[in-house]
């Protein structure tokens, strides 16, 4: 099963690459793209939009490790908070059990 799984990974991202060497070679038009104060160099269209697309996945990828991270530090003190909570319910026992 796993080595299905890599093949249609593998073929899934030939696929992405066939496409989008497909899309830069139908869309070779250069133009800039003026930020206000500064204007790039023209490039294609394609260019263009593969970088968007690019720095999205990157900016994606970031933001995940970063929810990824948060949530491990929060479960990583709740179980030491866990852990105390268990042991002064152990230690509120044994004093318990002594008195009666």
């Amino acid at each position: 099963m796993a080595g299905l799984q890599k093949i249609l990974i593998i073929l899934l991202v030939l696929l992405l690459v066939l496409v989008a060497l497909v899309f830069s070679l139908n869309n070779q038009m250069a133009v800039s793209l003026n930020f206000l104060v500064y204007e790039t160099q023209p490039h294609g269209v394609a260019v263009w939009i593969i970088m968007a697309f690019v720095l999205g996945a990157l900016v994606g990828v970031v933001i995940t490790m970063l929810a990824t991270f948060r949530a491990t530090v929060s479960r990583r003190n709740l179980q030491k908070q866990l852990a105390r909570t268990e042991q002064a319910l152990e230690k509120s026992r044994a004093e318990n059990d002594r008195t009666l």
